[in-house]
């Protein structure tokens, strides 16, 4: 009977062993010195994570061949110690070997001394985009601290509702729901954060009011956070620091709050919201990120002031902000949303428009001064604008609308955007008989995927 091979000794002595090696000269193929290669085999040294790595190279193999062996190495043939471990458990994130993770995790929660360990290695995970193996640190490091009223449980929970996000909405809604009783625990600098991403997750569906007490929250934190460093004359260094100068947020919370006047329908609020967000005045720093920052909101009142002027029904204002945007690519797309929403309104003709910008109707992700646009948002903006094409389209008795509205479906169930999926229902209920046998087809085929 042969034995089982349990060990990544075992393992090494038997490769040396069918290819007639000696351990000087696997100690050369390895860069591994020999002295310590043979206290390995012979159980007297525990294996390193750099011996490891060196061992799996020398036999060809790939490199996480050994890795759940490792994990016995680490807590049942030897001791574990973080020096091991903290390496082994960032190699595993990188190559995807979430099971390593897990295990390495909860065999060190055993004992809770490694709680804040674990916290700093799924911090620095986090920041290089490794998110699936951070979020299984984050869930057991709460998990161990579930009693307790820290602000370490608070940012894991605040990292776990990052991770969330998706494109599902009602998975969105949520992951919100569960962090936002944590959102008063963070730091003040990661609460600026928290609301924006807080913000951004209610604002794609549609729920304003909700959008619009966050950014009241949004602005006041940092309007009390930038005058007490105004006052000070100082920035204090060994503060925590959110993702944005202070000033971002107190400008970006008068733009959302701008944006929820106008889905009400007050224009003539949504416009004093422009002004204040328009003038960077007050900002005493004064280097080339501040002049940028400016320049971009500058550019989206200047944009919005004239968007509010179509969207109150001054059809004479269509085209100075057609001309407006035409210059701005990345703005062209929301241009279209809402040009497309008013002419639905006020039964304007803005075929030419649409010709003009066809290459802007497919989904596409944009850029800001400040990073993409929230994918979230513009996912339901996209479902939504398909579905005011459609509107648009059918109302002229044009038959693309149906395709239209098949589009419009396929991207609401593809976000679980419920309403909007009622919406595209409704709307082909009324327009049945303009679509052909194969169009029905389709209709029922996204219809029974979504149920």
């Amino acid at each position: 009977m042969v034995p089982t091979i349990t060990t990544i000794r075992d393992e090494l002595a038997m490769y040396l062993s069918q290819k007639g090696m000696s351990i000087n000269r696997f100690s050369g193929q390895s860069g591994i010195n020999s002295g310590t290669l043979s206290r390995i085999l012979n159980d007297q040294q525990p294996i390193a994570m750099d011996h490891l790595v060196r061992i799996t190279k020398a036999m060809e193999l790939p490199e996480d061949h050994y890795y759940s062996l490792y994990v016995d190495e680490c807590f049942y043939h030897s001791s574990p110690t973080w020096r091991r471990l903290r390496p082994f458990l960032v190699h595993s994130a990188a190559l995807g070997r979430l099971d390593c993770v897990e295990q390495v995790v909860q065999n060190l929660l055993e004992n809770l001394i490694y709680a804040p360990m674990l916290f700093e290695v799924a911090e620095g995970l986090f920041q290089e985009g490794l998110w699936e193996a951070a979020g299984v640190l984050y869930k057991n490091v709460s998990a161990s601290e579930k009693y307790q009223n820290s602000e370490r449980l608070a940012v894991c929970q605040f990292r776990l509702f990052r991770i969330a996000l998706g494109d599902d909405q009602a998975q969105n809604l949520q992951a919100a729901l569960l962090f936002e009783c944590y959102l008063d625990r963070l730091n003040e600098a990661d609460q600026l954060d928290a609301l924006k991403h807080l913000g951004h997750v209610y604002g794609s569906l549609n729920r304003w009011h909700k959008v619009d007490e966050l950014a009241k929250q949004m602005q006041q934190l940092a309007a009390i956070r930038y005058n007490l460093q105004r006052q000070s004359g100082r920035r204090v260094s060994d503060e925590k620091q959110p993702e944005k100068p202070l000033y971002f947020y107190i400008l970006y919370a008068q733009l959302i709050r701008s944006n929820v006047c106008e889905k009400s329908g007050d224009y003539q609020s949504a416009l004093d919201y422009v002004s204040l967000y328009m003038d960077g005045s007050w900002i005493q720093e004064d280097n080339d990120e501040v002049k940028r920052t400016v320049a971009q909101f500058q550019e989206w009142g200047t944009a919005n002031r004239l968007l509010y002027r179509v969207m109150a029904g001054l059809h004479e204002a269509l085209s100075d902000y057609v001309e407006f945007i035409s210059e701005r690519p990345d703005e062209i797309f929301i241009a279209l949303y809402n040009i497309i929403s008013s002419a639905n309104r006020y039964e304007w003709d803005v075929d030419y428009i649409l010709e003009r910008f066809a290459a802007y109707i497919p989904y596409r992700t944009y850029s800001t001064e400040f990073g993409d646009y929230n994918r979230q948002v513009m996912l339901d903006q996209h479902a939504r604008f398909l579905a005011e094409l459609a509107s648009y389209y059918l109302h002229n008795e044009r038959k693309e609308g149906i395709q239209f509205i098949l589009q419009s479906l396929e991207s609401s169930a593809k976000i679980n955007n419920e309403s909007n999926v009622i919406r595209c229902v409704d709307l082909f209920g009324q327009h049945r008989n303009q679509a052909d046998e194969e169009e029905n087809e389709q209709y029922k085929f996204q219809i029974g995927i979504y149920l």
